[in-house]
């Protein structure tokens, strides 16, 4: 049966229970696996912070363990949803552990108070909308009498089926550890975990920043420009309409050559949320773009044909 947890080094039942000697897990197969297997986990200042708050509480050699797991994958699955985070932990029995992480979530009386903090400045809302949190953001929280990272005990409460009565165990600290990656990845995560999704604070943000009264007797410019949209064409049902082959024949493509820098578009997006191949995301695509660029420019050239440049 599960145990639920608040945060701190000491627990009653550990005086009875006693201690739990290092175990060692079972392999994992197709665990998520930490991108940072040297030093420091996260790179950004708010997933620093957000491995700070884990680190601030003193467990001993139970951080060393949870970074091992972090780091070798026996973390199996993890979903993030408001306020909460589920995951399982192939720890060294053989049914995976169950972990809950939850987060005390604003009401929405305090993000429309917030809003009214962050509106006040428009490079928020693009640093967000760029990846990035800017550091001062805190100050606005505090302005609001908030704050965006968990900082009392009753902010977190933690949950794991395992039968260590630490809090938190090797298995919270594992899966703390790759949501500081994560949020390096997204740092709208941070703020969905406080019981905000990006989608409706870029929404709550907006209609603070452009509330506009109405004009007497006229339409707002929102409504006007949706009244003058013309309504869309539908889609040609023909083959080479549709991919436009029927224009482009006799033309020529000009100059073909393979991109100077392999897997542009994967760099710019980032790493893949919670990735599991043992090689790290973006070297691994670098190697496949770059791959199939020579294969494809080969085929192009008719030096090869497709079925030998996929063999």
């Amino acid at each position: 049966m599960a145990r639920r947890r608040g945060w701190g080094r000491y627990d009653y039942y550990d005086h009875y229970r006693g201690y739990y000697p290092p175990s060692r897990p079972r392999e994992a197969k197709g665990g998520i696996k930490a991108q940072t297997q040297r030093g420091g986990f996260g790179q950004s200042w708010w997933a620093k912070r957000w491995i700070a708050v884990l680190e601030s509480f003193d467990i001993g050699a139970r951080l060393g363990r949870g970074r091992s797991y972090a780091r070798r994958g026996q973390v199996t699955h993890i979903e993030i949803g408001e306020g909460t985070v589920t995951a399982k932990v192939q720890g060294s029995r053989p049914k995976s552990y169950d972990v809950v992480i939850k987060v005390a979530t604003l009401s929405q009386a305090d993000w429309k108070k917030l809003a009214g903090s962050l509106g006040k400045e428009a490079l928020f809302v693009a640093k967000l909308l760029a990846g990035e949190t800017p550091e001062n953001i805190e100050d606005a929280f505090k302005a609001a009498g908030l704050s965006l990272f968990p900082g009392k005990g009753k902010d977190l409460v933690t949950d794991c089926s395992c039968p260590d009565w630490s809090n938190p165990c090797k298995h919270i600290a594992a899966v703390y550890y790759l949501l500081g990656e994560e949020f390096d990845r997204d740092p709208f995560l941070i703020f969905k975990l406080r019981g905000m999704t990006r989608e409706r604070l870029i929404a709550l943000l907006g209609a603070k920043a452009g509330a506009r009264p109405k004009p007497k007797g006229g339409k707002a410019p929102v409504e006007e420009a949706e009244e003058a949209t013309s309504p869309a064409e539908p889609l040609p049902a023909e083959p080479d309409a549709f991919w436009g082959t029927d224009d482009a024949r006799g033309t020529t493509l000009g100059e073909v050559r393979i991109p100077p820098i392999a897997a542009a578009l994967p760099k710019r997006l980032g790493s893949f949320p919670f990735w599991r191949g043992g090689e790290g995301f973006l070297d691994a695509m670098e190697g496949i773009y770059a791959t199939a660029s020579a294969a494809g420019l080969a085929v192009l050239l008719g030096e090869r044909t497709g079925d030998e440049a996929g063999a």
